[in-house]
């Protein structure tokens, strides 16, 4: 066992004190920018990895609702990367001392007549919204609320609030999270296999080292949970592309709002499910895994 795995595990889980969390809440307001090109070869590498036959992106194309998560990337040197795979904590992000990290969910807007497309110069501006702390059963629950705004030459195209928890590490005896059941019946449904290939490729394009995706030992041994975890943003763009297989050149996506609420696993298949309302404005969106617990849910709002 390497001495990063030995100290994580070796660290017993202590309370957020008022100093540390008054210094973790002082980063709110903090802001910072991000540019970027809105490049071809990260299209055809999504569509690859959801298993899409799409044709070929240029210059124009319009970007799919949640694929601008391949871009703005960050990109930590090799040195600055901590034991979880993530850059160094304390940068824009706080350092909260907290061990697991996960993407609890979030809330979008896209512009009208303005998306972002495949050869726009574009710009995201972030801002630490809020910082706030809640006891939960298993320890303390850091959240961290981050706004983005993404703009390019003809001006904003898309607003996103972005919701990371942080939780203490996994001790014996934790209780288990309350499971909710998936509601059944759905008019759409996709099964999905996240087998490791899929996490990987959705890392790779993500630039995301996040451990917990591709390294089983640190994710069992370290972080206490049963098997590789799925990433959050993975299963929500999928519920988008549900929607995108179900009416194909069909009205554009003009909010999405989704919340996790259970990990899900590459231990096994999990199914994607989708329900449009009646006059089609709205489509909830929701994932369960094999044994039909909710996984995470959302409402895609369609544009006029």
């Amino acid at each position: 066992m390497t001495t990063a795995f030995a100290n994580a595990e070796a660290s017993a889980p202590r309370p957020l004190d008022a100093a540390q969390l008054a210094h973790l809440q002082s980063w709110q307001g903090r802001s910072e920018s991000t540019d970027d090109v809105i490049a071809a070869a990260p299209v055809r590498g999504l569509a690859a990895t959801l298993d899409r036959d799409d044709p070929a992106p240029h210059d124009g194309t319009v970007l799919p609702p949640l694929w601008h998560w391949a871009y703005f990337l960050p990109h930590a040197r090799q040195g600055a990367i901590g034991p979880d795979g993530h850059p160094l904590r304390g940068g824009f992000l706080p350092p909260v001392p907290l061990p697991r990290r996960m993407w609890a969910g979030g809330r979008l807007r896209w512009a009208a007549g303005n998306p972002l497309r495949v050869g726009d110069a574009a710009r995201r501006d972030s801002r630490i919204v809020s910082v706030s702390h809640k006891a939960g059963r298993s320890g303390d629950l850091l959240f961290v609320q981050v706004e983005h705004t993404y703009s390019n030459a003809h001006g904003m195209a898309l607003v996103e609030e972005h919701d990371i928890v942080y939780r203490a590490a996994a001790q014996p005896g934790d209780p288990a999270p309350a499971a909710v059941a998936a509601e059944q019946g759905a008019a759409w449904q996709r099964e999905i296999v996240p087998d490791d290939v899929l996490l990987f490729r959705y890392s790779a394009l993500t630039f995301n080292g996040h451990r917990i995706h591709y390294d089983r030992r640190y994710v069992t041994q370290v972080e206490g949970y049963s098997g590789l975890v799925v990433h959050g943003p993975l299963i929500a763009t999928l519920l988008l592309d549900l929607l995108r297989r179900q009416r194909p050149g069909g009205a554009a996506v003009a909010a999405f709002a989704f919340k996790a609420v259970r990990p899900t696993f590459d231990l096994h298949p999990f199914r994607l499910n989708g329900q449009p309302s009646a006059d089609g404005r709205t489509v909830r969106l929701w994932a369960q895994d094999h044994e039909g617990w909710l996984t995470m849910e959302g409402t895609a709002t369609l544009a006029a």
